[in-house]
């Protein structure tokens, strides 16, 4: 077992935390060396969860004595740090907690995130804070992620592709992948299109990214969107320099003569589902919008989860009607699971050159093994059955909320229950007006229950509501976060927030 360096030779050290041995003092290695590793899970370097190198390991790396290392080890285990997990090795299980600044205490994020007129970043703040219930809309049954199939597909896929697949491929996407898009929309959304005409994309925010480079090359700087709309889109929109015009919904869809007025080239929108009122756009509002198309106006059509639906039959993608005037962008992110960010994008036949340019310099591509995972998983009908699995689990999630805003919001107006992952809920009352929505919202996070407040999907001034998502939460945490909502509601009327 090496003792130290010998007389001439360089002192070693090790990549793990850059230690070095040669600052040790004499005698004091493994005081030294148990000092660092404190050190190191204080200041998060090594965070609760991380594995420590196995002690033979580390002192062939220090070149130190192995009892340098277990003494360390065993001194930090003594005082709670770290922990052997068996083949998981040694870990680290406890962090000391940083002290408190009572005279500086955080704000209570509820009213600070709700209250500020500035609403960049806010659903990713409230996104990342802790709750008991969930009910942020935008997201699918994570839970229900098919992992039996995926792995399946995933072996299949590795024990076939060659050295070649590791490399730098089509920035387009897979071949593979883009025939599969191109057979899944044809079945699902009445699309014809070429595989070459597909551009694979990492989920839909990277394809309104693309599209607006496109736009500006245009020199089309102002685009119209729909209000309300999802508040995302349109911050994606601004992040790339680009005006928002905003047009009315109402239950016929965008109002495409204010469309026409609002003077924007062109338009984002949710033909099938619109976010969040769930309307549909009707036949009249297709063939208005269609022909604005043909007088020169881009449409970007987001299909962000025309697939759920329950009461209602299909409605055909606006690119199946148009394919040289809509921009069509889909993902998997309401299907299967937002993290593995892959979506499609198809544009008209004049804009495909631009689209795959602009996707090269973005990224050159997205990553090989998952396209041809999703691929494999929509050639052999899993995704359909994936598809068919998680309807029911939805609807059945969709109606437990809508029997709970029934029972808990009397007077509350529900939009949009025939399809989708969402509900929308208006408040208004006799004289017109209602709650608060930013108050109420931030009431139920305060209670430890999360909801989108209605307006922060508005640009134009509306009536006060709640966007609540149903998909990800169990039957029994919908109802009770429900009813967590209808108490803040009444505390609110009551005068008293908390």
């Amino acid at each position: 077992m090496p003792s130290g360096p010998s007389v001439g030779e360089p002192s070693l050290g090790s990549d793990f935390l850059q230690l070095d041995i040669g600052q040790a003092p004499p005698g004091g290695r493994t005081a030294w060396l148990a000092d660092r590793l404190r050190s190191a899970i204080a200041d998060g370097r090594l965070p609760v969860g991380a594995r420590l190198p196995a002690s033979r390991v580390l002192a062939e790396e220090l070149r130190v004595t192995r009892g340098v290392v277990t003494e360390a080890y065993r001194r930090l285990a003594e005082s709670g740090q770290i922990a052997g997990r068996g083949r998981l090795g040694t870990v680290v299980v406890a962090a000391p907690a940083a002290p408190r600044d009572r005279d500086h205490a955080p704000e209570e994020p509820g009213p600070a995130l709700f209250g500020s007129a500035d609403r960049d970043g806010v659903i990713d703040a409230l996104r990342s804070l802790p709750c008991r219930i969930d009910l942020s809309p935008g997201v699918p049954d994570l839970a229900a992620f098919p992992r039996t199939a995926w792995l399946r597909a995933e072996r299949s896929v590795l024990a076939g592709v060659t050295p070649a697949d590791f490399g730098y491929g089509d920035p387009r996407g897979a071949p593979a992948l883009r025939r599969a898009v191109v057979g899944w929309l044809a079945r699902n959304r009445g699309i014809r299109a070429d595989p070459d005409e597909v551009v694979v994309v990492a989920g839909v925010a990277q394809a309104f990214a693309l599209l607006g480079q496109l736009l500006r090359a245009d020199g089309i700087l102002r685009v119209a969107v729909e209000d309300p709309g999802s508040l995302g889109a349109r911050q994606q929109l601004e992040y790339g320099g680009h005006t928002v015009v905003p047009v009315p919904v109402d239950a016929g869809g965008i109002d495409v003569g204010a469309l026409r007025a609002g003077g924007a080239r062109a338009v984002l929108m949710t033909p099938a589902h619109q976010f969040p009122t769930g309307v549909v756009l009707d036949g009249e509002r297709r063939r208005e919008l269609l022909r604005w198309a043909a007088e020169g106006g881009v449409v970007i059509e987001d299909d962000y989860d025309a697939e759920h639906r329950y009461d209602r039959p299909p409605v055909p993608a606006l690119r199946s009607l148009m394919p040289d005037g809509v921009c069509y962008a889909g993902s998997v992110s309401k299907l299967l699971a937002p993290a593995l960010r892959v979506g499609w994008l198809l544009v008209p036949p004049n804009r495909l050159d631009a689209a795959v340019t602009a996707k090269r310099y973005a990224d050159l591509g997205n990553g090989i093994l998952t396209q041809l995972v999703l691929a494999r998983l929509m050639d052999s009908g899993e995704l359909e059955r994936h598809l068919r699995h998680v309807r029911l689990r939805h609807r059945r999630r969709r109606d437990v909320m809508l029997r709970a805003i029934e029972a808990h919001l009397p007077g509350a107006r529900v939009h949009g229950a025939a399809a989708g992952l969402h509900l929308m809920v208006t408040f208004e009352d006799r004289r017109g007006s209602g709650p608060n929505d930013t108050d109420l919202a931030a009431a139920a996070l305060a209670r430890g229950v999360k909801v989108h407040p209605l307006s922060w999907h508005r640009i134009n001034p509306g009536p006060p509501g709640l966007v609540l998502g149903y998909a990800a939460g169990a039957a029994h945490e919908i109802d009770e976060g429900i009813t967590v909502v209808g108490d803040a509601l009444r505390g609110l009327r009551a005068g008293s927030p908390r």
